[in-house]
């Protein structure tokens, strides 16, 4: 029935915004700005009607969720860096069906999630970001997915994206893009040093693991990328614990997805943190090598200190 025309890593960095603004960061992002202009372009182009973010700056303790409420709107301000993004004007529609959809197979693929649209809470920047200059016209529906999971496994956030597909090949009557909002390594600056660290990774042995899964992600190398990813998310600070990409690798196949990226934006550093943007070309894929889902599996044999990851 439908299709997923559309998957990318993307940068969310509220340095994009005050590259809009007079000031000495004017003009300082546009690489990544431009990368956001080109990613809505392709998705026009497919036809999209929706987007669905993975948002690395939802926090949640409990199950999966998705923000799928019919209209967004307001004035948005960081509580983590609310002198980056401050007053930020925002509108978004959502697409109530098909959140539900993703919901109820996610649930009967054993990843409990919630879908909701009668709710007042307002998408985080991960997803407002993007959208700012993706969809300026409001062409695009917009879901956002809670993807800064504090107790969660990795295995799970990758049936979550097999299932999200499923949902939309299956059940749905349109075409979607995904985005994984998310950095590579995100070890911000140590405070009062981050205005030298603007433009910098915080370390040379994150910047260096960072060009190495970017050069996986170039080569297509997914077997090794998804057994080192639980790894590479604790070693190198992974932004939500990476559980973004865990689900956008689940929605191309896992480590039979077999395609070669295609960089837009090319890696730089932010504050101390590694971004991208990057197109990751859909395949067709069975799904056989997604994980099975993990927590609902372990509920009754769950052992004290295992690691979430």
């Amino acid at each position: 029935m439908g299709k997923l025309a559309l998957a990318a890593k993307i940068t969310h960095v509220p340095s994009m915004y005050l590259s809009e603004l007079d000031g000495p960061r004017k003009g300082t992002r546009q690489a990544a700005i431009d990368g956001h202009y080109e990613i809505a372009r392709r998705c026009k182009e497919l036809n999209v009607d929706t987007i669905v973010v993975f948002d690395t700056h939802w926090l949640v303790n409990a199950n999966y969720h998705i923000n799928c409420a019919p209209h967004f709107k307001g004035t948005y301000t960081s509580n983590e860096l609310p002198h980056f993004i401050k007053n930020m004007d925002y509108e978004v529609y959502g697409n109530p069906e098909l959140g539900k959809i993703i919901a109820k197979v996610c649930n009967d693929q054993g990843v409990e999630t919630l879908a909701h649209d009668e709710t007042t809470l307002a998408p985080e920047y991960g997803t407002l970001v993007p959208m700012r200059y993706m969809n300026q016209d409001l062409h695009f529906k917009v879901i956002s997915v809670s993807a800064l999971l504090t107790v969660h496994y990795l295995n799970d956030s990758a049936r979550f994206g097999w299932a999200l597909r499923e949902a939309i090949e299956k059940h749905y009557d349109g075409n979607v893009a995904i985005l994984a909002s998310g950095s590579l390594s995100h070890r911000f600056a140590q405070n009062g040093s981050a205005p030298d660290f603007a433009h910098k990774i915080w370390s040379p042995f994150l910047e260096s693991l960072d060009e190495s899964v970017v050069k996986m992600w170039e080569h297509a190398e997914w077997k090794t990328f998804c057994d080192m990813l639980p790894e590479y998310a604790a070693k190198g600070h992974g932004e939500g614990f990476m559980h973004d990409t865990a689900m956008l690798l689940g929605a191309l196949g896992w480590s039979d997805y077999d395609q070669k990226v295609e960089v837009l934006t090319p890696y730089f550093g932010a504050s101390g943190t590694g971004q991208i943007n990057a197109i990751f070309p859909v395949s067709p894929q069975t799904g056989d090598a997604v994980p099975k889902p993990q927590a609902s599996v372990e509920n009754e044999t769950f052992t004290y200190g295992k690691s979430r990851l």
